[in-house]
C-alpha cells in the first residue's frame, strides 16, 4: 500500500487560504484511503511561539484525525535545516523513512531519503512583486529553489501559477501538476435567518463587500479611490465593507480610509466566522477584489458559490476562477474599475445575470475534485 505524509503545519484554528487549503484537501484525502489502496499520515509543527511556551498541542480541526505526527522542531527551525540537507535528513529520518511520498504543502518539502517528494507552490508573489511582501515571505525565493533542487514533483493551483513556476524557476512543465481549490462554501447549508449577527452591522445599510487580507497586493488602495469617486460623483448610498485580518505593509491603506471624504462609510472588520462572512457575502450588492496577482483567488469563488455578483481583475489566476461568472477589469484602471461597481449596483438584470453565471461557474470547482487531482499527481510518480 502506497504510504503518503502529508504536512499540515499550515492548518490554523482560524485558517486562511492556504491553511483551508491543506485542510480541506487532508479531510478528502482521508475518506480516499480504501478506495485509493493508499495509507495517509499527518505530520505537524509547532510555532516558535508555542514551541518556547513549550505548547504541543494541534489546531481543533486537526483532532477530527486519530493520529498526527508531531515534530519536535518548529516549522521555522526545520526549514533552516533545508539549507542543510544532511542535518535534515539525519532529523527527519524517524518521522519520514517509512514514506513512500512526501507533500509539502506550504512552499517547502523536506529532503528525505528513499521518499520522492512533492512540493505545492501557491503564487510568486514574492519574486514577481516583491514591493507587496515582507521580509519574511521575501525569503521564499531562497528557499524553494533549495527545495527544487530534490523536489521530484511540483503542485500549482492554476495554470497561471504554473506558468510563472516555468518562467520564474525553470521548473520543466512535465514536472508541474495543477489542482485548482475550491470554496469553503462548496457544502454550506446556511443558518437561519434570525441567526444573522445584529451586532456586526446594520445590515439596511447597502454595501460593496472586499474579503481578503489586508495588504497591498489586493489594491484595496484603488477600491477605495474607485469608491470616493462614486460617493462624490452619483451619491451612492452604499458602505464599503472590508473583511479580512491585517497582512503586512498594510499601513497605507488605513491611511486612506482615514483621508476619504466618505471615511464613515467604510468598515473594516477583523477575522469573522465562516458563517458571519456568509451573510455578508450573500447580502452584498456586490463583491470588489482588484487584486494585482492571485495564485488561485478563494475569495471570488466563495462570492460565486454564495450568489454574489463579483467584479475582479482580469490579471494573472483570476480570470481561470472567474470564467464568464465575473465582471473582469483592469486593476490599474481606477475609474473602469468605478464604472465597473456602479453598472453592477445600478443595473438589477445585469446583476442577476452575474449571480446566475457566478453560480454556474463555481460548480466547476470542489474539494473532492481538488484531492483526486493531488492523488492523481502522486501516482504519476510511480
Amino acid at each position: 500500500m502506497l504510504k503518503i505524509s502529508i504536512d499540515a503545519t499550515p492548518i490554523r484554528d482560524k485558517p486562511s487560504g492556504i491553511g483551508l487549503y491543506v485542510y480541506e484537501l487532508i479531510k478528502e484525502l482521508w475518506e480516499m484511503q480504501s478506495e485509493g489502496n493508499f495509507g495517509l499520515q499527518i505530520t505537524y509543527q509547532p510555532s516558535v511561539r508555542n514551541w518556547v511556551k513549550n505548547n504541543r498541542d494541534i489546531p481543533e480541526r486537526l483532532k477530527a484525525f486519530p493520529e498526527i505526527d508531531r515534530l519536535s522542531l518548529p516549522v521555522t527551525l526545520s526549514h533552516l535545516l533545508t539549507s542543510f540537507p544532511n542535518l535534515a535528513i539525519d532529523y527527519l529520518s524517524r518521522y519520514f523513512d517509512d514514506a513512500d511520498i512526501i507533500h509539502g504543502t506550504d512552499h517547502v518539502v523536506f529532503p528525505c531519503k528513499g521518499s520522492l517528494k512533492v512540493m505545492t507552490i501557491h503564487d510568486l508573489t514574492f519574486i514577481k512583486y516583491p514591493q507587496f511582501v515582507n521580509n519574511i515571505v521575501k525569503t521564499y525565493t531562497a528557499r524553494i529553489k533549495d527545495c527544487l533542487r530534490w523536489t521530484d514533483l511540483v503542485i500549482a493551483n492554476s495554470e497561471s501559477t504554473k506558468r510563472d513556476i516555468i518562467q520564474y524557476l525553470g521548473v520543466k512543465e512535465k514536472l508541474i501538476r495543477v489542482t485548482p481549490l475550491a470554496s469553503r462554501y462548496s457544502n454550506y447549508s446556511p443558518p437561519a435567518e434570525d441567526t444573522i449577527p445584529e451586532n456586526i452591522y446594520d445590515w439596511s445599510q447597502p454595501y460593496i463587500l472586499f474579503v481578503s487580507t489586508i495588504e497591498p497586493r489586493k489594491n484595496i488602495s484603488a477600491l477605495i479611490q474607485a469608491f470616493n469617486y462614486l460617493k462624490s460623483r452619483y451619491k451612492i448610498p452604499h458602505n464599503l465593507v472590508l473583511i479580512g485580518q491585517k497582512g503586512w505593509l498594510y499601513e497605507s491603506i488605513f491611511q486612506a480610509i482615514n483621508q476619504s471624504p466618505s471615511a464613515e462609510c467604510i468598515y473594516h472588520l477583523n477575522y469573522l466566522s465562516d458563517d458571519a462572512v456568509a451573510w455578508f457575502y450573500r447580502r452584498a450588492d456586490v463583491f470588489v477584489y482588484p487584486s494585482f496577482y492571485e495564485g488561485f483567488g478563494l475569495p471570488v469563488l466563495e462570492a460565486m458559490t454564495l450568489g454574489c455578483p463579483v467584479i475582479t481583475a482580469d490579471t494573472s489566476s483570476l480570470p481561470e476562477v472567474a470564467g464568464d461568472g465575473a465582471l473582469l477589469i483592469n486593476p490599474t484602471d481606477n475609474l473602469q474599475l468605478a464604472s465597473a461597481i456602479l453598472q453592477v449596483i445600478s443595473d438589477s438584470a445585469y446583476r442577476e445575470s452575474l449571480i446566475t453565471k457566478g453560480y454556474i461557474q463555481a460548480r466547476k470547482f470542489s474539494w473532492q475534485k481538488t484531492a483526486r487531482l493531488t492523488l492523481a499527481a502522486y501516482q504519476s510518480l510511480l
